[in-house]
């Protein structure tokens, strides 16, 4: 890292020295003397003693790159991505216009087409844009809020336009040669456009609804300048929402988007910045996995149907951030087509910001990754992993481990459906191991950036485009983030030789964790632990004896073996690797409550459980700056709460439930989340600390030692008696 990071200094001081080599220094220290040397001598010496304080105030941070954090979604930032940005930061360009950032604005299209390809989205080749074919577009943003932000203010100003498109083709004589403009409906069939009433034109499909403005200005010979003057008379971007809905939808309710209850707080946040307030976010109930439930959403579609309130937006979660659940998009979609038979459109956005890097576990590499124009790190993303059986052969591709220790055929059908989303979400800082911030918002069909641009709408070729800048709710950005990912994507592909082999481990590995909690609990004499993730027994309504089983095999079968010795085990017993690859969370984060057992049995009382858990996660956490000192906590998690607020009443019951606790009303559930982001977790060198090369063992019992604890305080605290 050292010499990588002195070749980007040397790069920089050269680039320095070449251009206008003539013109003065600002200074030669040879020829620097008396005050100006002191001076300048005082300054250095006062900034090598400032930085050793900043130096030792960062000992107190969280150790990231260690085996034993086991926190929050972060772990180490991948050294292309590190070098990238310290080599880009020198040059200090500012990615929200492209006078101001040549080179790092054509590497964040070209990142962007490259997360495009990775979620799935096509790139057309030029000749099929000429013919009409979707072109998608990305960019990078700050981090994942910003990018969700964003996606609801394109929803919102796609509901809206066909209202103001009416309006000024009605009024303004300049647009009147598009008086018969006919568009097409939900159920495939073509309409004159002023026709239509305000529901129909609320609920005009997406791509049509895009698709006006370079229609009329190709069609009718308007420029776009003069076509963006006429509107700003009538759209919502220029009249604001109160004035909009007043002039032209007095009685018509204020759309309203829906996301799941676990859904980031960005949601509700972003909905107040358009204008709509928190209110306009129906919260769609969960299923006992944590998964926005489909009967759930038709009940909040029906409602709106029958009140003829408009939808903008329906949001699916790829991944949460708490609970590692997949939502299911697929279904989602399927849903969508139904209510268009019924007249309702809305748009699909994909919140992938943490999930959306595995992906990368479905992408096969090209047979010539150079194949593409110099864009980086240029696959096919379109042959996907082949499904069951198939799925256990890949298991011993890439060193024998990466690629086929992934997902259940749950969670890779919804990644699948990602190329249908309308907007996806994805945080490169997050599972793209980059240093912050990384965030980017994709685009199914690219136009629709021109919704949100304070420009002129513009038909969108797919060429190379002068600046990101005036799409997005940024204004300065760092061209540093965009080199980063850059170079990450060009060492580090976003395929299964890359990315998805570092993710496939990376889920490996928590299903490892997963398994070893429940030789933790089968082994300790005193405390309990149930991970949120059912197994699949349970999911299936099995017996408690098909439960327990399942319990004893990734306890006994799969939790003590080392790796190699599990694969083996994977090609003996099919049914263990099937029950492995099915078990845990949808991704890499395993969600985990513990109890404790006393002479007089397993305790019922969840206020003791949570304080219990609370315990747990001070033990094994850095509550706030601990004055610069190394952290001396033996591992790290974080926690927090299922409210029934959130939830729901019978969620969280159900969990205490399966827990052994007596639900109580209104009372959350405190748990411990583990996040397992480092690839190398059970695939270490050798040493006392590592049986058989995997750390998980040394972990648990971190775990059971804090988990003890933590229970044994609870017990004197409330005179409970000896332990079980």
């Amino acid at each position: 890292m050292s010499r990588l990071v002195e070749m980007a200094l040397h790069g920089n001081y050269s680039y320095r020295q070449e251009y206008a080599k003539n013109d003065p220094p600002i200074f030669d220290l040879n020829e620097m003397a008396g005050e100006k040397r002191e001076a300048f001598d005082q300054s250095q010496a006062l900034l090598e003693n400032r930085l050793n304080e900043l130096l030792g105030h960062l000992k107190g941070s969280i150790p990231l790159a260690s085996y034993r954090n086991q926190s929050h979604m972060y772990w180490d930032v991948s050294l292309p991505g590190v070098i990238g940005y310290i080599a880009a930061l020198l040059f200090n360009q500012n990615n929200v216009a492209a006078e101001a950032s040549p080179v790092t604005t054509m590497l964040e299209i070209k990142v962007c087409d490259d997360l495009c390809r990775m979620l799935g989205y096509s790139l057309p080749t030029q000749d099929e844009v000429a013919d009409g074919a979707l072109k998608p577009w990305g960019h990078i943003c700050c981090d994942g809020s910003v990018a969700n932000a964003e996606s609801i203010w394109a929803a919102r100003n796609a509901k809206y336009l066909p209202i103001a498109f009416a309006e000024a083709l009605r009024n303004e004589p300049s647009l009147a040669c598009a008086s018969n403009l006919t568009v097409q409906l939900l159920d495939g069939k073509r309409s004159r456009f002023l026709a239509l009433d305000n529901w129909q034109l609320l609920n005009l499909p997406l791509d049509e609804v895009v698709g006006l403005a370079p229609r009329i200005c190709k069609t009718m010979g308007i420029s776009p300048e003069a076509l963006t003057e006429v509107l700003g008379n009538y759209s919502v971007q220029s009249l604001g929402l109160v004035e909009f809905h007043r002039r032209f939808l007095p009685d018509v309710p204020a759309p309203v988007i829906m996301a799941p209850s676990p859904a980031h707080y960005s949601w509700p946040k972003g909905m107040a910045l358009v204008g709509l307030g928190r209110q306009s976010m129906r919260v769609v109930a969960v299923d006992l996995d944590a998964r926005m439930d489909m009967v759930a959403l038709r009940r909040q579609l029906d409602k709106c149907l029958a009140e003829r309130q408009p939808v903008m937006q329906v949001v699916a979660v790829i991944g949460t951030t708490e609970e590692s659940a997949v939502d299911p998009l697929h279904d989602i979609l399927k849903i969508r087509e139904e209510y268009r038979q019924l007249g309702m459109e809305f748009s699909v956005h994909a919140d992938a910001a943490w999930g959306g890097y595995f992906a990368s576990m479905l992408r096969e590499p090209l047979a010539n990754p150079e194949d593409s124009a110099g864009s980086p790190s240029s696959h096919n993303l379109t042959n996907l992993v082949p499904a069951g059986s198939d799925a256990k052969q890949d298991l011993f591709t890439y060193d024998g481990l990466a690629v086929g220790m992934h997902m259940s055929d749950y969670v890779r059908r919804q990644y699948r459906a990602l190329q249908h989303a309308d907007t996806i979400t994805v945080d490169p800082h997050k599972a793209g191991f980059i240093p912050y911030p990384a965030g980017a918002l994709c685009y199914r069909n690219g136009a629709t950036r021109d919704l949100i641009a304070f420009t002129a709408p513009v038909v969108y070729h797919g060429g190379v485009d002068p600046t990101t800048g005036v799409y997005g709710i940024e204004g300065s950005k760092p061209g540093a983030a965009a080199a980063a990912v850059w170079l990450s994507h060009s060492v580090i592909r976003t395929d299964q030789s890359g990315y998805g082999r570092l993710l496939g481990r990376c889920i490996f590995n928590s299903k490892r964790l997963y398994a070893s909690l429940f030789q933790l609990a089968a082994e300790h004499p005193t405390v309990t632990v149930t991970p949120l993730q059912r197994l699949p027994a349970e999911k299936a309504g099995g017996t408690p004896f098909e439960i327990e089983e399942q319990k004893h095999i990734l306890a006994r079968s799969v939790a003590p073996r080392s790796n190699s010795q599990l694969l083996s085990v994977f090609e003996s017993r099919p049914e263990v690797f099937e029950l492995f690859r099915e078990s845990g969370s949808d991704q890499s984060i395993v969600t985990y409550a513990f109890n404790f057992r006393t002479a007089e049995g397993e305790n019922s009382d969840l206020q003791l459980m949570n304080d219990m858990n609370l315990d747990i996660f001070q033990q094994l956490s850095i509550q706030s700056y601990n004055g610069g000192h190394v952290p001396n906590a033996e591992m790290f998690v974080t926690s927090s709460e299922f409210s029934p607020d959130t939830f729901g009443q019978d969620f969280v019951d159900h969990y205490a439930q399966r827990c052994g606790v007596t639900p109580s009303k209104g009372m959350g559930l405190v748990y411990l989340i583990s996040t397992t982001q480092n690839p190398w977790l059970t695939e270490t060198m050798h040493n006392k600390k590592s049986e058989n090369g995997n750390m998980l063992p040394e972990l648990m019992k971190v775990l059971s030692r804090a988990a003890e604890k933590a229970a044994q305080k609870v017990i004197r605290r409330h005179g409970l008696g000896e332990p079980g």
